[in-house]
């Protein structure tokens, strides 16, 4: 399979999920240009999650197609499709490229042993979807940018609890290794069919510690306007609800999947729009 090929399922799979459906509701020039980020960030994802072969040496690919939009020499389509973002509202390349980075680290890191560990790597996976967001609402300041780095590494570290089972079957433990060890947890916790209390409690701290970090989002979303303000308490809401709904789950990922529910993010996004 062809990076090409992948490119093509990538774009199938896209269309057939909610993201550009949440799209509708912005305006048709961000709305656009959104949806071109997206359709790479799949793709990047897709390779370095499932691709044939040297998965490394084909984000190596994507990484030289990317530096190569600048001088018009890319080729891939998700990466030419990016264009017209970086023209029109000036986005930088760097971070589509931590994208890739991002991806290169799944290839080779499959634990973190500290917080701190796993937030860097949440400023390569997470936080330069942000950053591209503030650019193309033209609200990339050095302020909007700390504080939506905070909200996108919440979102990730949400996502990693509500993940655990799934990601351990993948070979992936993003849990801080220093944390479970601490707790005592051992690695067949992590492929059970039920959440052991040890588990939960170190679930709990990761939640927590998203609780804070997202309360940068009041600040962020007070600060924009526009469909930006709305996108991003949308962003926001959504963390909120997720942990909300692992807290109130008693951290029980095993059993189930936790997901945020429709009401309480509209409430909680209702509440960043009047309060902020």
């Amino acid at each position: 399979m062809t990076l090409d090929d992948i490119a093509s399922r990538s774009a199938r799979q896209m269309r057939a999920e909610n993201f550009p459906v949440a799209l509708r509701a912005l305006p048709r020039g961000p709305r656009a240009q959104l949806a071109r980020v997206y359709e790479f960030a799949r793709f990047v994802d897709d390779v370095g999650d499932s691709a044939p072969g040297d998965r490394l040496a084909l984000l190596d690919m994507i990484d030289a197609d990317v530096r190569a939009l600048s001088r018009g020499g890319a080729t891939l389509p998700p990466v030419v499709g990016l264009r017209p973002v970086l023209d029109a509202c000036a986005v930088p390349v760097d971070p589509f490229l931590d994208l890739i980075q991002a991806n290169r680290m799944d290839q080779v890191s499959t634990r973190y042993d500290s917080f701190d560990e796993l937030l860097g790597y949440c400023r390569l996976s997470a936080a330069p979807v942000g950053r591209i967001v503030l650019y193309i609402a033209g609200a990339a300041s050095t302020a909007n940018i700390a504080d939506s780095d905070a909200v996108c590494a919440a979102l990730q570290v949400l996502e990693h609890c509500q993940d655990v089972g799934e990601d351990a079957r993948l070979g992936r433990v993003y849990l801080p290794a220093v944390e479970l060890r601490m707790a005592g947890v051992p690695e067949d916790d992590l492929f059970a069919a039920a959440t052991s209390p040890r588990l939960r409690r170190v679930i709990s701290v990761q939640v927590a510690r998203s609780y804070e970090l997202l309360g940068a989002g009041r600040g962020l979303v007070g600060r924009l306007s526009g469909w930006a303000r709305f996108a991003v308490s949308g962003y926001v809401a959504g963390g909120l609800a997720t942990a909300g709904a692992l807290r109130s789950a008693d951290y029980r990922v095993l059993e189930r999947h936790i997901g945020p529910g429709k009401a309480r993010t509209a409430l909680y996004a209702a509440r960043l729009m009047v309060r902020t």
